[in-house]
């Protein structure tokens, strides 16, 4: 199944119970809101599919797994209320990523940048190819990490997430992602990270469905109150993106590309 969204595309296809959805944009696998919202609707489908016992989440492309928010919708936003919708979208994903009762793994084979390093750390397993640097830019633009730090802080810890967040331009490397927990694996090479996420995806689609939704849920727990705390924090980003200092900010970034 293949969807084209938004100059983007969308693909889900299941073998073997391995369900592999795949997103892409041209603008460095960017997320805009329908993109977000369709991967959303597809890790929740996958989840209530009997015959998918462990998802892949991956990106197009061999240079960047998620650049994050689409900074043409975020520049379109003009009141608070567009805001809040806009920043749903990541707060759903992630929403969704951690209510999925199967495992996901998420091939990392590129850069993560804001939303990107939210969604990998959402996944419950995340393996990466040397490059696969991080970064959290949102405080550079005039908000900062509101809906994606629950799911970054709970992986990585609050002290590495805080160096993360408050210094907002600066690249942290995937050794310094794998040292944290963000990633799990780290391989040198894409072939040797596609083998190591072959070799896990076909030992969990032949593990015990209930066992693995039960360890799940033990792993996410005292995450109940998330529903609710990701909406208070899109409506907070939503807001700040109206500043003048984010206008700025979005502008100048998007003509320097």
């Amino acid at each position: 199944m293949l969807k084209q969204i938004q100059e983007g595309h969308l693909k889900a296809e299941r073998h073997n119970a391995v369900m592999t959805i795949e997103f892409s944009h041209p603008q460095s696998n960017s997320l805009p809101g329908a993109l977000l919202e369709a991967i959303a609707h597809e890790i929740h489908a996958a989840g209530n599919d009997d015959d998918t016992r462990v998802i892949i989440l991956q990106s197009g492309g061999d240079r960047t797994f998620c650049a994050g928010a689409s900074f043409n919708e975020l520049m379109a936003i003009e009141t608070a209320e567009q805001g809040l919708n806009f920043f749903m979208g990541f707060a759903h994903l992630i929403n969704e990523m951690r209510r999925c009762p199967k495992f996901i793994i998420a091939r990392i084979q590129g850069k993560c940048v804001g939303g990107g390093v939210g969604i990998a750390a959402a996944a419950d397993y995340a393996i990466a190819v040397d490059g696969a640097d991080v970064k959290l830019s949102e405080l550079a633009i005039g908000i900062g990490p509101f809906v994606v730090g629950p799911a970054v802080e709970r992986k990585i810890g609050l002290s590495a997430f805080s160096s993360l967040a408050i210094d907002a331009t600066m690249w942290r490397d995937a050794e310094w992602a794998r040292r944290r927990g963000l990633y799990a694996e780290l391989h040198g090479t894409p072939t040797g990270m596609d083998e190591s996420i072959a070799r896990l995806a076909s030992h969990l689609a032949h593990s015990n469905p209930d066992a693995m939704m039960q360890l799940k849920q033990c792993l996410w727990k005292g995450t109940e109150h998330w529903d609710h705390l990701l909406q208070e924090r899109a409506a907070l980003s939503g807001r700040l993106i109206l500043s003048p200092h984010s206008r700025q900010a979005i502008q100048k970034i998007k003509g320097g590309r």
